[in-house]
C-alpha cells in the first residue's frame, strides 16, 4: 500500500481527533467521512474495530506504514518494561518526529521530507532516513545551506514549537539535543498504546 497523500481532514474525521493539529474542517463535521458518515458513528464498534482503530490512528499520526509499525512493535517488545509504552517512546525517537517535535517543520509529513531531501544533520552528518533512531546526545541541525529555506524559517517564527522534557533547542545554531528518550506522560498524543498491544497479541 503507498503512503496516503490526500486530504488530511478526512483522515481526522475517521478518528474523529485532531491528529494533524487544529483542524477547522473537522469542527465543523465532528462525524466520519463519507457518504453514511452519521450512520456508521451511532454504529456499536466490536472490541477488534475498538483496537484495530486504535493501531491505525497511531500509524496515521506517525506517518507510518504497517510493516514499519510492526516492525517497531517487535523491536518494543523485545526490549524490558511495558511494551506499549516502549512502541511510543521508539516512535518518538524518529528523526522525522523530533524535526517535528523541535519546531523546525509544521508537521511530519514536512519533517519526513526536509529528511529526505537532505536538509537535516545528525551529529554534524547529513541523514536523508526519516525513520532514522535517535540515540541521547544526539544533535539534531539544520543543515547550513538550508537555513534559509522558508519552510523551516516560517515554522521556526511561527511560534508552534513548544517546549518538550527530552529535547533541548538553540535557537542560534539551529540545532536541537536529544536528551533523553520520553516518558509516556510526557508524550502528549491521545493514543491508547495497551489496546495496540492487546491487538498484536491475538
Amino acid at each position: 500500500m503507498a503512503r496516503y497523500i490526500g486530504p488530511k481532514t478526512k483522515i481526522a474525521r475517521k478518528f474523529g481527533e485532531a491528529i494533524f493539529g487544529a483542524d477547522k474542517g473537522l469542527e465543523k463535521k465532528n462525524y466520519p467521512p463519507g457518504q453514511h458518515g452519521l450512520a456508521r458513528k451511532r454504529k456499536k464498534v466490536s472490541e477488534y474495530g475498538t483496537q484495530l482503530n486504535e493501531k491505525q490512528k497511531a500509524k496515521s499520526t506517525y506517518g507510518i506504514l504497517e510493516k514499519q509499525f510492526h516492525r517497531t512493535f517487535e523491536e518494543a517488545s523485545r526490549m524490558g518494561g511495558i511494551t506499549g509504552e516502549n512502541l511510543l517512546k521508539l516512535l518518538e525517537c524518529r528523526l522525522d518526529n523530533v524535526v517535528y517535535r523541535l519546531g523546525i517543520a509544521p508537521t511530519r509529513a514536512a519533517a519526513r521530507q526536509l529528511v529526505s531531501h537532505r536538509h537535516i544533520t545528525v551529529n554534524g552528518a547529513v541523514v536523508n532516513v526519516p525513520s532514522y533512531s535517535l540515540k541521547v546526545g544526539d544533535v539534531v541541525a539544520v543543515r547550513e545551506k538550508s537555513k534559509s529555506l522558508e519552510v523551516i524559517q516560517d515554522s521556526l517564527q511561527g511560534g508552534r514549537r513548544s517546549r518538550y522534557a527530552w529535547l533541548e533547542w538553540d535557537g542560534s545554531t539551529m540545532s536541537g539535543r536529544f536528551l533523553q528518550k520520553p516518558d509516556r506522560a510526557d508524550i502528549p498524543e491521545n493514543i491508547k498504546e495497551q489496546l495496540i498491544v492487546e491487538l498484536y497479541s491475538k
